[in-house]
């Protein structure tokens, strides 16, 4: 839906699939179902794609959609699309099967396929899972996947039965059909469904993350008066988060790839706040005119404001975020000791 959806009255302004989701959700259960049953199945995707995620619908815009389609009807109030909401209606009138197949597609990591979606599942996850099945099973499910995802799989499988499993492989033969759609379908109902209910994010992941973002002052206000009421969850927040001093972890290369991809303008106002020892770390990785200008330039700026240093300093840990989720820098955390996923 637009981000308009909540106020907008204007008919013109909604999609084909945001009108249906919309008139479906005014039906509701009750003269829904006639409606649904006509449907195929990538239609009822589509339309349930867009009515999970309508939020609230502006009251007069469903009052024009129903009036423009059923001339005897009016508009009830507010609707709300949600997740909950769409797999609830689905439910009276689909089986169970097929309204789980919608809202895994929905849900669920993306991809047409279900080795498509496999691919997006982290390989540690998977692996857990996998290690419990038989390895022949294991097997066929290798050969499908993409051949780098399935060897971070196999790496992250108890050596001997990985091990089992590569033996499989090399004397599997042509896959049955049948063998093959009830791998899938196991998949599906035993593992996909399971992971899109499991895979919510950790409060306190997403609170550091937020923490990430406040300037030193609010952070700092925000995390004592935490420690005050709950020192745990500060405690836990704070190991979570990464700070600008943390890219002191750097290796040398990530460093310079950093340096590559850093707005250069923003570079010597970032440093201007830094330690003496990351400040270092980032003219060592410098050639030896680049650092002579930027510390040239750094002198130039005389005093600046605490609140653009700390900009500065959130812009360069942003960007080490972003280069570290493409697979191009590795972040260690304040130990160095272990890679940070985001």
């Amino acid at each position: 839906m637009t981000a308009t959806a909540a106020t907008t009255d204007d008919l013109r302004s909604v999609s084909g699939p945001e009108k249906a989701a919309i008139l479906l959700l005014a039906l509701g259960e009750e003269h829904g179902p006639a409606v649904w049953e006509k449907l195929d199945d990538e239609e009822i995707k589509e339309v349930s794609q867009v009515m999970s995620s309508l939020g609230s619908v502006n009251p007069n815009l469903t009052e024009k959609l129903l009036i423009d389609f059923v001339s005897n009807m009016s508009g009830t109030g507010s609707l709300m699309g949600s997740f909950d909401a769409t797999e609830r209606l689905l439910v009276k009138f689909l089986d169970g099967d097929r309204v789980g197949t919608v809202m895994e597609e929905i849900r669920g990591p993306a991809g047409r396929t279900m080795w498509d979606k496999l691919a997006n599942v982290n390989e540690t996850v998977l692996a857990n899972y996998l290690k419990n099945e038989y390895p022949q099973t294991v097997a066929v499910i290798m050969s499908k996947i993409r051949p780098e995802h399935a060897a971070r799989v196999l790496s992250s499988l108890p050596e001997d039965f990985s091990l089992e499993v590569v033996a499989r492989m090399l004397r599997m033969e042509t896959v049955n059909r049948d063998i093959l759609d009830k791998i899938e379908q196991t998949l599906r109902t035993e593992f996909m469904s399971n992971l899109a209910r499991t895979t919510r994010r950790d409060s306190h992941e997403l609170m550091a993350e937020i923490f990430n973002n406040f300037d030193r002052n609010t952070e700092g206000r925000f995390l004592s008066t935490l420690e005050e009421r709950n020192r745990d969850s500060a405690e836990r927040i704070r190991a979570l988060m990464f700070t600008f001093e943390d890219l002191n972890q750097l290796d040398p290369a990530s460093v310079q790839t950093l340096l590559r991809k850093f707005d250069k303008d923003k570079l010597g106002l970032a440093l201007k706040g830094a330690s003496d020892t990351l400040r270092d770390k980032f003219f060592s990785n410098m050639s030896e005119r680049a650092g002579k200008l930027l510390r040239e330039d750094m002198e130039s700026m005389g005093p600046v404001r605490l609140k653009d240093v700390d900009e500065a300093q959130m812009l360069m840990v942003n960007t080490a975020k972003e280069l570290a989720a493409a697979g191009e820098i590795m972040l260690a955390d304040s130990n160095g000791e272990d890679e940070l996923i985001y």
